[in-house]
């Protein structure tokens, strides 16, 4: 399936969002400033779900959780655990690719202060919920955070408190995928040592365990 049924470069439904990427361009004209596509495997059966890019991160550069603090535990993970071909993301050149592995955000644009309103996450959500019909009978869902967690139940047509949200957790989906969640990987959950690469690797664990029993 073609990603133009799940991602459109030029959509301003939010206009807020629309505005602020406005004012973003404007003040770092060699930003990305747009809605970020999902990056990865189009064929995958991993699907990570993010928060939205990070203003000197994704926005600037493009490609989800690239440049910026949030990918380094990601990046590392996904090299660890054979989906990655390099250990880092830095831009769209790098020559970086992703196996069996495909990266989205549950707000496809920078929001203010890294806050999306609930009315924008779901706006976006429909493009959330068309990606997840691409994926192969059996894949897994990785859910950085509440908010990517509250996405994919909502992309489900679930009510958000179907699952609660905690740090390595699974939930069964109605389609037969599973859903993992996790605490992000921003700098202040790291920071805090509220997540480490240890248990952001235990989780990778969990979801390898989870595909190989259901190939």
């Amino acid at each position: 399936m073609s990603i133009e049924t799940y991602f459109n470069q030029d959509c301003k439904q939010c206009s807020r969002l629309a505005e602020f990427l406005c004012d973003v361009k404007h003040k770092y004209p060699d930003y990305h400033a747009g809605p970020v596509a999902p990056f990865g495997d189009p064929d995958a059966r991993l699907l990570i779900v993010g928060l939205a890019p990070g203003m000197h991160g994704a926005n600037a550069t493009g490609r989800p959780f690239t440049g910026d603090y949030a990918g380094l535990l990601l990046y590392q993970a996904l090299y660890d655990f054979g989906y990655s071909n390099q250990l880092q993301s830095t831009d769209l050149a790098d020559g970086l690719r992703l196996s069996n592995c495909r990266i989205t955000n549950a707000v496809k644009c920078l929001p203010p202060q890294n806050k999306p309103t609930g009315d924008e996450i779901k706006q976006c959500n429909p493009y959330l919920a068309e990606e997840i019909k691409t994926l192969p009978k059996k894949s897994v869902i990785l859910a950085l955070g509440n908010i990517a967690h509250q996405a994919v139940l909502r992309a489900y047509g679930l009510k958000i408190n179907a699952a609660k949200f905690a740090h390595h957790v699974r939930f069964e989906l109605p389609d037969g995928n599973v859903l993992v969640s996790s605490y992000h990987c921003s700098r202040y959950n790291v920071q805090t040592k509220r997540l480490s690469q240890e248990m952001l690797a235990a989780v990778f664990v969990t979801i390898q365990a989870l595909l190989s029993a259901r190939d």
